[in-house]
């Protein structure tokens, strides 16, 4: 059980045997083997929300009768994708971001080849992978109008990646496009695909060879979210990709804020994270202690505090970048900034998903097992002004988008605008190779 401020995460678990469901595809037809796994993972979000949700009426649901309709959907379901999208929609009719099922892995290394972003109210492709089909089709400053016939909006674009990517993958996506000249087009992209083992050996009887396999996917995982940063005269540009440090190295990475006048936090594209890594975060910021929010749950909770480092904390100026990707722990402290009035906050209004979570793993077998999991809302963060930043998110103290042609131009006029701020010179250009994307190894 895990206590996370994170939008959305993927959790692996280590046992003697691994196995994802066989062949798993939304195309699969469901037998009755994996309809009765099914149905035992949708009573497993059935228990583990009315057991820990953090509202006991759960939000005015009539939660037997919600999960007797799921059954039934599971029951009536063609194929494997149809199943989870039951198990999802049962927790999905809470309208709440941290309560969601991760299903099972599965056997299949799958990438779309794209990756798209709102930016104010347009959804705009930023990042093409090269060797992939859509290297040749699609381009970065490509306005996304439908994807997959659903027309894209801020609110719903997450649901699709959530579906898309976790619960019903496809071998191809649908889009229709308009490019920076206005002209509209739709394609096909082809998903580029690599098939794995259908069930890995963890005991390392065949000589650790499967085990050292997952290490290094983590490992190359963790080396695309790690911290990176810049020292420019007076002021510190830090990228900070997750809220997943120990105070060890959050306190390291002030140390060298320390040294200069300013500080400009990127959190563009953060999803959250640990709570303590937040609290370590504020408390580094600041002289004194501060509440980051009061905790509502079942029980009398208490508040979330950061418990200041005082002379130790870094005094100089902050700017915080936020997008529509910013979600979660990353949201908290940026609205902290703006309520203590410590730093200035520019950008694009984030995501809108802060609740406070655990995540329960679960899992069926025995020497050949099956995981997945939840997450599950145990409370909600009110803050100092008495609201929630649930499906409100942030609304930074300047809003600033870069435009299509920026980012077909790999310019980043966001990060350039917050260097002027603090008196250093870097045209959107230079700032946009300051902190390159890195995709992970396929």
């Amino acid at each position: 059980m895990f206590k996370k401020l994170a939008f959305f995460f993927g959790f692996v678990l280590v046992g003697f045997l691994m196995a994802p469901f066989s062949h798993l595809l939304a195309q699969q037809k469901l037998d009755r083997l994996n309809q009765e796994r099914a149905l035992q993972m949708l009573k497993d979000a059935y228990d583990n929300v009315r057991k820990n949700y953090y509202d006991p009426k759960i939000r005015g649901l009539d939660w037997d009768s919600s999960y007797r309709q799921h059954q039934e959907k599971i029951r009536k379901a063609v194929t494997l994708g149809n199943a989870f999208s039951a198990v999802a929609g049962l927790l999905e009719a809470l309208d709440d971001s941290h309560t969601f099922f991760n299903p099972p892995s599965r056997p299949m290394r799958m990438d779309y080849g794209f990756r798209m972003q709102i930016f104010g109210d347009k959804a705009l492709i930023v990042r093409v992978r090269p060797g992939t089909d859509a290297a040749s089709k699609v381009h970065p400053g490509d306005e996304v109008l439908q994807y997959n016939s659903y027309p894209v909006h801020r609110d719903d674009l997450w649901k699709m990646n959530y579906y898309f990517n976790r619960l019903s993958p496809k071998s191809a996506s649908r889009l229709q496009l308009r490019d920076l000249n206005g002209t509209e087009r739709d394609l096909t992209v082809e998903t580029k695909m690599r098939q794995e083992k259908r069930v890995m050996n963890l005991t390392g009887s065949d000589g650790g060879s499967d085990l050292w396999q997952m290490i290094r996917e983590e490992e190359n995982a963790d080396h695309i979210v790690r911290n990176k940063y810049f020292e420019l005269g007076d002021v510190m540009i830090w990228k900070m990709p997750e809220f997943d440090l120990s105070d060890e190295s959050v306190d390291n990475l002030f140390s060298f804020a320390k040294k200069h006048k300013s500080l400009i936090l990127d959190l563009r594209g953060n999803p959250g994270g640990l709570v303590k890594t937040l609290e370590r975060m504020v408390a580094n910021v600041f002289d004194h202690d501060v509440k980051i929010a009061d905790r509502i749950g079942r029980k009398e909770l208490k508040p979330q505090m950061a418990k200041s480092r005082g002379n130790k904390a870094f005094s100089g100026k902050i700017i915080v970048l936020v997008d529509s990707q910013s979600a979660s722990a990353a949201e908290l402290f940026a609205r902290v900034m703006q309520l203590e009035q410590r730093g200035t906050v520019i950008g694009d209004r984030t995501s809108g998903s802060v609740m406070e979570a655990l995540y329960l793993g679960g899992s069926q077998g025995t020497d050949t097992m099956i995981f997945y999991g939840f997450s599950v809302t145990d409370a909600d963060l009110i803050m100092k002004d008495g609201k929630s930043l649930e499906h409100s998110g942030v609304v930074p103290d300047e809003i600033l988008l870069p435009a299509a042609k920026d980012i077909a131009e790999g310019k980043d006029p966001v990060l350039a605008h917050a260097a002027e701020l603090v008196g250093l010179k870097m045209d959107s250009t230079e700032a946009g190779k300051m902190f390159p994307f890195e995709w992970i190894p396929f």
